[in-house]
């Protein structure tokens, strides 16, 4: 990930199946990991979907009702990815595999296919802690129980994305 102009943030986009459960969790997340640093004016964070189903519909009421539970702010309106989004793009977060194949198959040049990442990347104890590797599993046809989960995961994976934002905007890490 290059770092920006002084003129333009660092910008990212969280990248799931609908755009309803995963990518806005995650962005709702990272948004505020962002603010909480001081870092709201360096670096914009939004959200896609791989598809188009959900295209123009709010996010699902669980995923609402989890980020409201954990105090988290949250406007959310499902959009499906573009590949011409990819030059206006620093770095795009896949939630998963299936997402983060799909993305790269998509992007029109191989500098366009390095910005794409997976979220758990961002975790240094992702696959130590659950065992369930670099994914972050789709909680659309289960329980809250996995919407809680899901929750975790992208809190388990902000702050060292964080670290890497901070890094290319040159930014200093906060004093311990």
């Amino acid at each position: 990930m290059s770092a920006p102009s002084s003129r333009t943030p660092l910008r990212v986009c969280f990248v799931c199946t609908g755009n309803i459960c995963r990518s806005p969790m995650a962005e709702s997340v990272f948004r505020a990991r962002v603010e909480e640093a001081g870092l709201g004016g360096l670096v914009v964070a939004d959200s896609a979907g791989t598809g188009s189903w959900h295209e123009g519909d709010g996010a699902d009421h669980r995923t609402v009702a989890v980020l409201r539970a954990a105090g988290y702010g949250h406007e959310h309106i499902a959009r499906q990815f573009q590949p011409e989004w990819f030059a206006g793009l620093d770095l795009v977060i896949a939630l998963d595999s299936g997402h983060l194949r799909d993305l790269r198959r998509m992007a029109p040049t191989p500098e366009d296919a390095a910005k794409v990442r997976l979220l758990r990347s961002y975790d240094p104890t992702a696959e130590d802690a659950d065992g369930r590797g670099p994914d972050v599993p789709d909680p659309y046809y289960g329980d809250m129980g996995g919407f809680e989960e899901c929750l975790q995961m992208c809190e388990a994976a902000a702050d060292g994305l964080l670290d890497a934002v901070r890094d290319a905007l040159g930014e200093p890490a906060p004093a311990p």
